[in-house]
């Protein structure tokens, strides 16, 4: 599968299979969140690794009771270190939010390119998360996402709408 074929067919899976995810194909996840690129090349981030059922579960309560958190095999939990990225990052501060996210897109894509499925979770309760994760402090938790297998074989194959480029395009000015 080609970066592109990825960028198509990947989609936000909310049902797994409880098949675990070899070590092998786990570290390579791995690899991809590392191996992104971050402001400056800061790389401002931890990534927590969840396998154990107990803290996936206490996850979910955390993250408004989505319970197919827990079903997958993993939960990556990117965190931030603000103190740590990039300072000067347009108008809106420092990089830390936009680093975690392409760590976590590369996650994304790369976990398609391997039959993985991923979901983006952004609703979350922060203060709970770094309670049930023993983050520190100064720590920023910016996302979470499950990573297994889907447990529907077709997670791949459905198409979602897009907006059309002539609404998503401008040339040379707004």
């Amino acid at each position: 599968m080609t970066v592109f074929e990825a960028i198509q067919n990947r989609r936000s899976v909310r049902a797994y299979d409880s098949k675990p995810i070899p070590s092998a194909l786990l570290d390579r996840m791995c690899e991809a969140l590392r191996l992104a690129p971050s402001a400056c090349n800061k790389q401002p981030w931890k990534f927590v690794i969840v396998s154990d059922p107990k803290i996936k579960t206490e996850l979910v309560a955390a993250a408004g009771k989505q319970a197919f958190i827990a079903e997958a095999p993993v939960v990556i939990v990117g965190v931030g270190f603000p103190d740590q990225a990039f300072k000067w990052m347009g108008d809106v501060g420092n990089s830390v939010d936009v680093d975690l996210a392409i760590a976590l897109d590369h996650l994304t894509l790369a976990a398609a390119e391997a039959g993985l499925g991923t979901c983006w979770i952004g609703a979350f309760q922060e203060t709970e998360v770094k309670k049930i994760l023993r983050v520190p402090e100064e720590a920023k938790v910016v996302a979470l996402t499950p990573l297994g297998y889907p447990k529907d074989p077709k997670a791949f194959h459905t198409k979602t709408s897009r907006k059309p480029a002539s609404e998503v395009f401008v040339k040379d000015r707004f």
